[in-house]
């Protein structure tokens, strides 16, 4: 357990530094470009917990994504509520539809199981396109507040809650690594069917897995119609998404925590330079270049080729 503090103290400490050092450069277009890589750090974290540690792959980050997002919308159509209570609310919602499929879905195995969350996303987009209390097909507009306090703009603002909540889920995924939760996940990984013999509760740990997966995922969706002002299904469900968070840990590495942070630090920052040199079109291109010569030529991803895999500390 003091481990666990101690790795998360130097995280922390790691996120202040990083937020100094983004406000020291005094331009804004910094605070838009790293909150997409670190929306990407949350989401590629997310879907290892499942796709990584458990082995069960998860086509439908959009989905979850966007329930965040519009359960955001959904909030603010009530009444003025502040953006951490709709990332928590986000959290919720999220989290249960992912226990609600993953009790429904998980008894499915390998690439059933991915159809039947790439199948929520599609039921998801269309009960939101035909939902026109927070927008429906048209669209939503999501004004953010020009100043506040302490932090000066909005996007340093949605940065420091998005840094925060990336801290968060990388601290939690080591802990799962480090934990008997983790060995168990690894288990149903590496043999579900010899894990039940043995009698891991391999049900109850997918159940946690999906959950814990599909609430970091709303969470890092509630602050998304504030990013882009303006929101619609096909923005908030967008492909571009679910090919992200699955091609980051693979292309890091999913058996460590390490993997999936590294693979969102890199691809997520080439993406943004590429966005700015480039064009933003050539982005999916580059993402299915490097998820084919990885998966090819480095099947264990970045850590693989440091030689980090298998070295697992202690709590």
């Amino acid at each position: 357990m003091s481990a666990f503090f101690r790795f998360l103290g130097l995280a922390i400490i790691a996120a202040c530094a990083l937020f100094a050092a983004m406000r020291a450069v005094g331009n804004d277009y910094v605070f838009y470009a790293g909150y997409t890589v670190l929306e990407y750090v949350v989401l590629a974290c997310a879907w290892n917990i499942l796709g990584g540690y458990v082995g069960y792959v998860n086509f439908g980050v959009a989905a979850f994504l966007a329930l965040g997002a519009y359960t955001g919308v959904a909030l603010g159509r009530i009444a003025p509520v502040p953006l951490p209570v709709m990332m928590l609310a986000g959290g919720v919602v999220a989290g249960l539809v992912g226990l609600g499929t993953g009790y429904l879905t998980l008894r499915l195995r390998g690439i059933f199981f991915a159809i039947a969350t790439l199948a929520l996303a599609v039921v998801l987009q269309t009960l939101i396109t035909n939902w026109d209390f927070v927008g429906g097909s048209a669209g939503v507009y999501a004004i953010r507040p020009k100043h506040v306090p302490i932090f000066g703009s909005y996007i340093q603002y949605m940065v420091f809650l998005m840094l925060t909540l990336a801290v968060v889920v990388v601290a939690v995924s080591r802990a799962i690594e480090t934990s008997g939760l983790g060995l168990g996940f690894v288990a149903i990984r590496d043999d579900e069917v010899a894990a039940e013999a043995t009698g891991v509760p391999t049900l109850r740990l997918k159940l946690i897995a999906t959950a814990l997966s599909g609430a970091f995922m709303g969470m890092a969706g509630a602050p998304l119609p504030y990013y882009l002002t303006f929101l619609e299904p096909s923005s908030a469900f967008n492909l571009t998404y679910a090919v992200n968070s699955i091609a980051m840990p693979l292309i890091g590495g999913t058996t460590m925590w390490f993997g999936p942070v590294l693979g969102a630090l890199l691809l997520g920052t080439a993406q943004q330079v590429i966005t700015v040199t480039i064009s933003s079109e050539v982005n999916l291109l580059i993402v299915g270049l490097l998820l084919i010569g990885f998966v090819v030529l480095a099947p264990q991803g970045l850590i693989g080729l440091l030689g980090l895999t298998g070295k697992r500390r202690s709590a």
